[in-house]
């Protein structure tokens, strides 16, 4: 018998309306294809994160008592200059809500708030153009000390200081001193610390003030001539500062630290550098400069300033022990340069700042001519170096002469072989200014 085919008739019916039905439910004919897959924002409430400023975009003008209260944790930049000078520029500013952010609330306390507020109430101007300098490091490529040098303001109350720490590449404030205010004292040093202390004492050189400079040194090892003499070498080589490390880091002990002070010259055209080494003494004492090397500088300022001729030096060892400064004169001459004269310009400073103080000056010649005569010239080269004094203010019971020919040589008159050696003869034609005190 023959079997009926209309169950197979439809089943292939249901199959085929089930892959139509399936083909609808997907294309859904007037639905775009690019259709969200998920719910439009508008529909989900979610916290916006709030905008982070750049570096160097303007702030909008905003209280300062209200964004100082509630400060961020400061920017960080791999380049610690940059965010010292944008500082610099919101301060000028007077953009306290910028101050804030840029600093964060790690180094601004409430104190230090107060301050800040009270200084922004007079504008605020940075000394043009390198008012931006970074003073040294406390610890080797991880904290620098930089500082701002305002205009118009009193010495002792004219600087703003900024510790920078550097962590993950990146450098943040980590500390902001503010100069004292008009009823605080002065500190002889704003910091304690070594590097404040050999910045102290940098800075009193450079101003010529050595009673100041005198502060910070150990009078055992830094003798008053090498003060006196850094004070020429700064004056006569036109040196300062760098604005870039200043003071490098060398070593960093308990109790003692070296740091390499780098100079230039005011135009920035010839750099030099010279050693200093300060030590801690027992406690409640501070830190103090130990030991001064000059070599590498005096090496350039005889290349710069005295013909290449090393031993054409304004600092000398004295054959007693210690430094003395030495002033140079012309063959069978007892008449002054014009470098000699700025030099006891600086020497008369010191001994009109206490008249307590007395230098002995000693006068010196080289090896050509009769004894007698190298005894009378000597003897005037000290005497022309003490009326010099004289006239600028020093009392003459301050100054104590005596002519030592040419008994006393630095240098050999003669070579080796007997010849006539002109560059030792040179160094020998001087007189030399023993500090007593």
């Amino acid at each position: 018998m023959q079997r009926s085919k209309l169950p197979y008739f439809f089943l292939s019916l249901a199959a085929a309306l089930a892959v139509a039905a399936l083909v609808l439910l997907i294309l859904k004919p007037g639905v775009k294809s690019n259709a969200p897959l998920v719910p439009p924002a508008s529909a989900v409430s979610r916290p916006v994160p709030p905008r982070i400023p750049s570096l160097t975009e303007p702030s909008a003008p905003e209280d300062p008592a209200t964004v100082l209260a509630d400060l961020g944790i400061g920017f960080a930049t791999v380049d610690p200059g940059v965010l010292v000078a944008q500082i610099a520029k919101a301060l000028e500013a007077g953009d306290l809500a910028k101050v804030g952010r840029l600093i964060g609330k790690d180094a601004l306390d409430s104190q230090t708030v107060a301050k800040l507020k009270a200084l922004s109430a007079s504008p605020i101007r940075v000394h043009q153009p390198d008012g931006v300098r970074e003073v040294g490091e406390m610890e080797l490529n991880l904290r620098s000390r930089w500082a701002l040098e305002l205009e118009g303001q009193t010495p002792g109350r004219d600087h703003i200081f900024l510790d920078l720490r550097k962590n993950n590449g990146k450098w943040s404030v980590e500390k902001i001193t503010l100069p004292p205010g008009p009823d605080e004292a002065i500190p002889k040093a704003v910091f304690a610390d070594s590097l404040g202390v050999a910045d102290a004492f940098l800075q009193a050189v450079l101003k010529q003030d050595f009673e100041f400079a005198r502060a910070f040194v150990d009078p055992t090892t830094v003798s008053d001539a090498k003060i006196a003499g850094l004070c020429i070498l700064f004056e006569e080589g036109n040196y300062r500062l760098r604005t870039n490390k200043g003071l490098r880091s060398m070593f960093q002990r308990a109790d003692t630290v070296g740091y390499l002070a780098n100079v230039e010259t005011i135009d920035g055209t010839q750099s030099a550098e010279f050693a200093m080494t300060l030590k801690q003494p027992p406690a409640p004492s501070n830190w103090i400069v130990s030991e001064i090397n000059l070599n590498q500088m005096l090496a350039d300022y005889a290349r710069r300033v005295a013909g290449g001729d090393l031993y054409y030096s304004p600092l000398v060892k004295n054959p007693a022990g210690g430094d003395t400064l030495a002033l140079y004169f012309e063959f069978d001459q007892d008449e002054m340069n014009p470098r000699t004269r700025r030099q006891l310009e600086i020497v008369s400073l010191i001994l009109r700042a206490d008249p307590g103080k007395k230098i002995t000056l000693s006068g010196h010649t080289d090896a050509l001519g009769t004894k007698d005569y190298n005894d009378h010239l000597s003897s005037r080269r000290a005497d022309v170096v003490r009326d010099f004094l004289t006239k600028a203010g020093v009392s003459a019971s301050q100054i104590v002469t005596v002519g030592k020919g040419d008994s006393q040589p630095r240098r050999p008159n003669v070579t080796e072989t007997g010849g006539d050696n002109p560059e030792g003869r040179r160094a020998n034609r001087r007189t030399e200014i023993y500090l007593d005190f």
